[in-house]
């Protein structure tokens, strides 16, 4: 009887054992083509740092709308308001990933040059200006008051603006000062030009009794990205993948102009749902399949290359690089293509 028991024992674990190693073989292969991986909790926090700025709304979307979340990301939000602090905070180790304009991820990464541009965010298509009040012409800006950020996008803006009158900075008396607190100098009468972006933009002309005299409208002066260092594209390469595939749906929801997505970016801006889409109609935004087909495609004069170029350019002209970039070190395209 007992022999028999121990023989029946055997048979059926190995019965067990055949059953277990089938059912394990028909799970889903979460790397086969055209596959949706299972979300996974990753393995750290991700710190995702933005600030105020309208073509940046997805990332505020996928934020609140736990699109991260629902990718297995933990993602950590940080909120500047200027691009100084938040460069500041990005040159601190503070940020993993961080959204700039790509003057500031030049600027940044003339120091750090593990960063790396991995994604296109927009471009500004009037979103970006200068507020001016009494000043016809670019020579008429000779001697003002200015009010800009130093940082490198701005002066890249400025720059484009004075040249047409045979002018530089050192024609102005400019005072350094983030972009909202330039445009509320100017709106409080304290200076007679000022560099800005919206949501400051449109709103403190009028304040100012002065009026937009030049903006990024139907340039590529100015670029947004996101930018993260080489480190994490070799460590972390799944969890960014995950990251823009939940920026991908917040984009879409943005330019789709879902009400609740306006909503969002608008509460966060400090300014409403309304003002949101028409600061957005000053923003060339781009998703995951523009930056496939258009962002590092070096053969489409709509690229980022071309602004990368332009704005390498200026920074070496500003004296905020020591060396000439060579642009192809700026960014790396291996996620966006891998998504």
């Amino acid at each position: 009887m007992f022999k028999i028991s121990a023989w029946f024992r055997s048979v059926l674990l190995v019965l067990i054992a055949f059953t277990l190693t089938i059912a394990c073989s028909q799970k889903p292969n979460p790397t086969a083509p055209g596959a949706s991986p299972a979300p996974t909790t990753a393995s750290s926090p991700l710190v995702s740092a933005a600030y105020n700025w309208v073509g940046y709304s997805s990332h505020y979307v996928a934020v609140k709308q736990e699109l991260f979340a629902k990718e297995g990301l933990n993602v950590q939000d940080l909120f500047f308001q200027s691009a100084s602090e938040e460069i500041t905070a990005v040159l601190a180790g503070k940020v993993d990933i961080a959204w700039l304009t790509s003057g500031d991820a030049i600027q940044t990464a003339a120091k750090d040059p593990s960063l790396k541009i991995v994604y296109l965010v927009d471009y500004s298509n009037g979103a970006d200006g200068i507020l001016g009040r009494n000043i016809a012409t670019p020579k008429d800006a000779k001697g003002k008051n200015a009010a800009r950020e130093n940082v490198l996008f701005e002066k890249v803006l400025l720059q484009a603006y004075l040249k047409q009158g045979g002018l530089t900075e050192a024609d102005l008396k400019i005072r350094d000062m983030e972009a909202g607190a330039a445009a509320a100098a100017f709106a409080a009468k304290q200076v007679d030009l000022a560099v800005t972006y919206e949501p400051f933009l449109t709103k403190n002309a009028k304040l100012g009794g002065g009026q937009i005299i030049f903006s990024s409208k139907d340039t590529n002066l100015i670029a947004d990205v996101v930018v993260v260092r080489d480190k994490l594209i070799k460590t972390r390469s799944k969890d960014l993948q995950a990251y823009f595939r939940a920026v991908d749906k917040a984009v879409k929801l943005v330019m789709a102009g879902d009400p609740a997505a306006l909503k969002i970016a608008g509460d966060k801006m400090g300014v409403t749902a309304a003002e949101v889409k028409e600061q957005l109609s000053g923003v060339k935004l781009f998703d995951v399949a523009g930056n496939k087909a258009i962002a590092f495609n070096k053969a489409d004069p709509k690229s980022l290359i071309g602004n990368l170029e332009l704005t390498a350019k200026a920074a070496e002209e500003f004296k905020i690089v020591t060396q000439p970039i060579k642009v192809e070190s700026l960014y790396d395209d291996s996620i966006v293509k891998s998504i």
